[in-house]
């Protein structure tokens, strides 16, 4: 009797089983009556078709139009107050390198604008390890920057994504690149008395500068970068820059020094002069690091520099044959 009622469940659930198939079935195939007349219809998705989450959201290069391409595109406005701080960093240690505009500056730096960091970094946790050294074997140094002024940059980088009209170089033109010796000699021998003589000398190290870089605008780009420039700056303009360096005590008073490679707030690692590699951890102060930038007076500079300055300084270098 047992048996029987078992059994007799199974054929009455393998019926069920079977009529809702069938019924699913049939709805599939059967077509769709319309809705009734008077009754609301559910409008389409914006842009006409449903999301799939695919590429034709944006995603890739076929996607549509609708949606933006990168994180960097797709986000608020930032703060005003920390986009003007991070303008103000990225002046004075970022435009030699990346440019005003950042499409890339007079030193070799990358655009930008195209950067595939750049446009995948959300709040500069990309941007961070490349300005801490991530890559200074590829020609981008540490800068000793804090963590918080990082961010700053990377904010005011994005802000400038969101208004860019267009990325890259300007269009290709015939017109001669303008002769960046236009200022007043006069005027830039005292302005460079001023500002650079306690570093720099016309009978020195910049003696016959004005015959070894004769092109204005290489000229100017030379000396506004302290001769820190990759290509054409630092072939025609003399030995390559200093690199930053850093100086790390340890608690037993032993010395660590050599070019910086990278700095964080756990880890110091410089190159020594044997050309070996040491990496020291860092917890709060300790052990004391001191990081010398032989640039950090052209950076600092820039910031203040007028055309005029520029112009008349470069005229200035122009004489000295």
């Amino acid at each position: 009797m047992v048996r029987m009622q078992f059994t007799n469940g199974l054929a009455g659930a393998a019926i069920v089983a079977f009529t809702i198939i069938g019924a699913h079935v049939a709805a599939q195939g059967a077509p769709q009556a319309p809705p009734p007349a008077g009754a609301p219809q559910t409008p389409p998705p914006a842009g006409g078709t449903p999301a799939t989450g695919g590429r034709g959201q944006g995603q890739g290069r076929g996607g549509g139009r609708g949606a933006a391409t990168f994180p960097a595109q797709q986000r608020e406005p930032g703060d005003p107050a920390v986009i003007d701080r991070g303008k103000a960093v990225y002046t004075v240690s970022c435009t030699p390198c990346h440019g005003v505009d950042l499409r890339g500056g007079v030193t070799g730096g990358p655009n930008l604008l195209r950067s595939q960091v750049v446009l995948n970094d959300q709040a500069g946790e990309l941007i961070h390890p490349i300005v801490r050294g991530a890559r200074a074997e590829r020609g981008m140094p540490p800068l000793p920057i804090s963590d918080d002024d990082i961010k700053a940059v990377a904010e005011y980088i994005h802000s400038v994504l969101l208004t860019a009209r267009g990325q890259g170089a300007p269009p290709e033109s015939n017109v001669p690149p303008p002769n960046a010796i236009v200022g007043d000699a006069a005027a830039g021998a005292k302005y460079f008395a001023a500002k650079c003589s306690s570093c720099h000398s016309p009978s020195g190290d910049l003696q016959g500068i004005g015959t070894r870089l004769p092109e204005g605008k290489m000229l100017q780009n030379h000396w506004l970068t302290g001769g820190g420039g990759r290509g054409r700056g630092r072939g025609a303009g003399g030995p390559p820059p200093k690199p930053i360096t850093a100086t790390v005590t340890l608690p037993s008073g032993e010395k660590v020094e050599g070019a910086l490679l990278a700095i964080d707030d756990f880890l110091v690692t410089v190159r020594q002069a044997d050309g070996s590699v040491r990496s020291v951890r860092r917890v709060g102060t300790v052990p004391k690091v001191e990081i010398t930038d032989p640039l950090q007076a052209h950076r600092a500079l820039m910031a203040e520099y007028t055309d005029k300055d520029m112009h008349d300084v470069t005229a200035y270098l122009a004489t000295l044959k």
